[in-house]
């Protein structure tokens, strides 16, 4: 835990300045601004997939129910090239590039942000909020269909006006056997047992914070394959992070962001194939350099280091990657512009093709034509380094792959207007169009066409609109809203000679719509999500397409003092669709949950 301590001994030893910086613009981790996004908030009895679904450029590949793997991409770019940041520290996994959303410790999340610029999810953990007692929490215990039980515990202590920590605890328990197809087949070795726990220290300085956070998950769960090649093999996991950031201005002209993060992951199957093991570490810290050179321009510098180790059964292979930015922001009335170059060197052991070297421009644009009515576009160079499995799997890697190199732009109009003081509206509508070279695919090889391996020599042309429009209304005896979003996306094969040329590639969907609600008064909270998939593709040709209602009821009762108890019911796929996100992986059909919160 010397990380964690070293961390929260910087933050508590910077030197105090008056509060008197006004920040200019918001850097991510590179130093590289944050600019075209989509929020969304975050609820303790939903998984973070579910909250993602309501976005219709992105994504989502599940393997089904709660033991599925889960992983999320943009606009046609694939799982690897879509970063995951949690509390502004970036989640890696050189093994497979694809980060399960299953890990993250939902039950404390508040919100998840969508950065189509920077092809990014970030998410942040919920601060506490304190009474007039310096101590809060939360158990609370869901139970539902499939022999679900989730039981999740949250202690806040206010340990000064300046510093506050939080522990939390969580735990999935699961059969996992839900139906699936026309018939009664219900899916089988789909269990689950998890253990989610950590801790979170967040704390305040003059012009500045700082947050360390450290959390645990081990599950074991059933990998029961496709329905083509059933299986009974299992699966482990271990996973430990210990992670920090500081953001401190020490003048009015110059700001610094500084993070940090250790992390062991462990992997281990249990095959009839044969037992596998994979140990990861990962160290990374980063720092970016905000220069504040007058009221309307600023600069930013930033470096990255990042060190991962991957100890597999069959191979060893360790990664140094070095990331540097220069940015420059410019804020006048009615017209913003944020400019950067970055660098990413990628350094592998063993290697025969590598060292990888990017220098990655963008370039981001918002104009004001009138109050709350805005023109914004961007444009964005972005690689993504082949993963340890395609390089050095025994029997699979390919040592000598490029990386994928992508083009990703956008332009489009954003109109968000307040009517008197309750209501909230807004519309967007983006265009864009992302090129992608280098594709990696896997293909049978020349010497054993039995045998597949992975080559670059795929291209991918991803091009669609976004629109979305909401109205909510904030009142003093109910609140309510309503968003309606429509994705219409051509990602399609450029690939010379491929036997699927100009044809869309796998599960991206060619159109997606999601209509949302929530009501709540007098303690009531009423919630509706329809959610329409249509357009999707795979190697055996078109996949159908579903839709799903989900619906959640909670009533709030007010005990003595501040604490209460909450009520709830949530009913996911009602209609019961019968659908696949990967074919061969079925997904739960109609299931309910319920249960209660305890708060204080």
């Amino acid at each position: 835990m010397f990380l964690s301590s070293l961390l929260i001994a910087a933050g508590l030893l910077v030197a105090e300045t008056p509060d008197t910086l006004q920040a200019v613009t918001i850097v991510a981790d590179k130093g590289v601004v944050v600019s075209r996004t989509d929020t969304t908030a975050l609820r303790a009895d939903g998984t973070a997939a579910e909250a993602l679904l309501r976005f219709p450029g992105l994504g989502l590949s599940d393997y089904g129910g709660l033991a599925g793997l889960k992983g999320v991409s943009l606009r046609g770019l694939g799982t690897a090239h879509t970063d995951i940041y949690l509390d502004g520290v970036r989640i890696s996994n050189f093994q497979s590039g694809q980060n399960d959303l299953g890990m993250l410790p939902v039950e404390t999340l508040g919100s998840a942000v969508v950065d189509y610029a920077q092809n990014s999810v970030s998410f942040r953990t919920a601060k506490p909020v304190f009474g007039s007692s310096p101590v809060a929490g939360r158990f609370g215990l869901q139970a539902g269909s499939f022999g679900t039980w989730m039981p999740s515990v949250r202690v806040d202590v206010k340990a000064s006006e300046r510093v506050a920590v939080s522990a939390h605890a969580a735990g999935i328990l699961t059969r996992g056997d839900f139906p699936y197809g026309t018939g009664n087949d219900r899916r089988t070795g789909n269990d689950l047992k998890q253990l989610r726990a950590g801790y979170d220290v967040f704390g305040t300085l003059t012009d500045g914070d700082w947050h360390v956070k450290s959390y645990i998950n081990a599950s074991d769960r059933g990998t029961p394959g496709s329905l083509s090649w059933p299986s009974d093999d299992r699966q482990q996991d271990k996973n430990l992070v210990v992670q920090g950031t500081l953001r401190k201005a020490f003048t009015e002209r110059y700001t610094l962001n500084l993070s940090a993060k250790g992390a062991y992951d462990n992997i281990y199957y249990l095959s009839t194939w044969g037992n596998s093991n994979y140990d990861f570490g990962d160290f990374q810290i980063n720092s970016a350099h905000t220069f504040r050179l007058t009221d309307w321009w600023a600069v930013s510098l930033a470096a990255d280091y990042e060190h991962g180790r991957l100890r597999a059964t069959g191979y060893d292979a360790a990664r140094t990657a070095v990331i540097g930015a220069l940015a420059t922001a410019i804020r006048l009335a009615r017209f913003k512009a944020d400019l950067a170059l970055e660098y990413n060197g990628i350094f592998d052991k063993p290697s025969q093709d590598l060292p990888l070297h990017s220098l990655s421009p963008s370039l981001d644009l918002r104009f004001t034509l009138f109050e709350g009515f805005d023109i914004v576009a961007f444009g964005r160079r972005a690689f993504r380094a082949p993963t340890f499995n395609e390089l050095y799997y025994p029997g699979y890697g390919n040592p000598y792959l490029r990386p994928e190199d992508a083009w990703l732009t956008d332009i489009g109009l954003d109109w968000h207007r307040t009517a008197g003081d309750a209501w909230k509206l807004g519309a967007k509508a983006d265009f864009f169009y992302n090129s992608l070279k280098d594709k990696i695919i896997s293909a049978p090889s020349e010497a054993d066409p039995y045998v597949w391996l992975p080559y670059n020599i795929g291209k991918v042309q991803a091009k669609g609109v976004d629109v979305s429009l909401s109205a909510r209304y904030e009142g003093e005896i109910w609140t309510g809203g309503l968003s309606a979003r429509y994705a219409w996306q051509s990602a399609l094969d450029k690939t010379p000679d491929s036997y699927t040329f100009d044809q869309q590639i796998p599960y991206v969907a060619r159109h997606t719509a999601t209509l949302a609600a929530d009501c709540g008064a007098a303690g009531w909270r009423l919630d509706a999500l329809w959610n329409w998939r249509g357009g999707r593709f795979d190697a055996s040709g078109e996949m159908p397409s579903w839709n799903t209602l989900d619906l959640s009821l909670r009533k709030r009762f007010t005990l003595c003092g501040s604490s209460a108890i909450t009520l709830f019911v949530s009913a996911k796929d009602l209609l019961d669709c019968r659908y696949e996100l990967v074919r061969d992986y079925p997904m739960p059909g109609r299931s309910f949950l319920g249960g209660f919160e305890f708060s204080f």
